[in-house]
């Protein structure tokens, strides 16, 4: 008796032999190893989707998978991060779910299917590497961006060059891409240096609201006063300027983080996972010295994240 698709050569949990052999940068994968391969997790993708199938994948559309296809890439960014190749396989695996699924649901809505995703893709990457695939000469990786912009604006004819930035981007990835599509006509600070002077200015704007009076208190690094309760703003409009200073701050903060080459959303999501790693030490040290986290003094927390970040360097 045969197995079924789902059933036959399936693939094992460590790495393929050919993961192994020495790369040649350039080569694709071996048809006879990934035709069928790539057949089968489609035809299982398929499955899950057909009557006989899993009733929560049957009941998905574009709407509803959308929240995985984010979770699943922000995966992906942790695995990478990881180094360890057999996470990546594994997260990478996830996200090419997420598309495959997609196009099986825009094929059982008669929508659209894979093979018109493939083909878009396939006629775009060959439109827009013309110094590759056409008699177009492109040197540099500066060259290849002019080039990648002339064919996209021909193709969709935007009356914006903002236009195609997703809106959904993360605020702080919007705010880099907005200055890169500025930059690229021409819009930009000669010198990133230029961008500390705003930086500082931006700053000062700020201060002068959260402190319209001038009387931003100055107060030791090393102090060991009790917490201040903080208290909102109770005018709205001040409020509302207050916003908007601290997203000037936030935007010049992404354009220095373009300027230097940066991801700002890694750099913020690394940030965060290290706070988090090091007041995971916190909670540790308390515990060891029998401290409620809830009895601790600041002293007592500063101490312990201190040491926490003395280790991590």
């Amino acid at each position: 008796m045969s197995n079924s698709p789902a059933e036959s050569n399936l693939p094992t949990d460590s790495l393929s032999a050919s993961a192994t052999r020495r790369p040649i940068p350039g080569t694709p994968p071996d048809p006879a190893e990934m035709d069928p391969a790539f057949r089968r997790l489609y035809e299982v993708i398929a499955r899950l989707r057909s009557d006989e199938g899993c009733p929560w994948d049957r009941e998905q559309t574009l709407e509803t998978i959308k929240s995985y296809t984010l979770e699943e890439t922000y995966e992906l960014l942790e695995a990478i991060d990881s180094g360890d190749d057999e996470a990546i396989v594994e997260e990478l695996g996830d996200v090419l779910l997420q598309v495959l699924l997609d196009a099986q649901i825009g094929a059982d809505e008669g929508r659209f299917s894979l093979l018109d995703v493939v083909n878009v893709l396939t006629k775009k990457l060959i439109d827009r590497h013309p110094h590759v695939f056409g008699e177009v000469v492109a040197e540099t990786p500066g060259e290849v961006v002019r080039n990648w912009d002339a064919v996209k604006q021909e193709e969709k004819q935007r009356d914006s060059i903002f236009e195609g930035i997703p809106t959904a981007l993360p605020q702080l990835a919007r705010a880099m891409r907005i200055t890169h599509k500025a930059a690229r006509v021409g819009y930009d600070f000669p010198h990133r240096a230029m961008l500390f002077d705003k930086l500082r200015e931006e700053i000062d704007e700020l201060s002068r609201e959260l402190y319209p009076a001038g009387d931003m208190p100055d107060i030791p690094a090393d102090t060991n006063m009790p917490p201040v309760q903080d208290e909102a703003v109770d005018d709205a409009e001040r409020q509302s300027r207050i916003e908007s200073e601290l997203g000037d701050v936030l935007f010049v903060l992404a354009n220095i983080a373009r300027r230097w080459k940066v991801n700002p959303e890694e750099a913020l999501r690394k940030s965060n996972e290290k706070f988090q790693r090091r007041f995971q030490h916190v909670e540790t040290g308390l515990k060891s010295q029998h401290v409620d986290l809830r009895d601790a003094t600041l002293p007592q927390l500063e101490k312990l994240y201190q040491e926490a970040k003395r280790q991590g360097k």
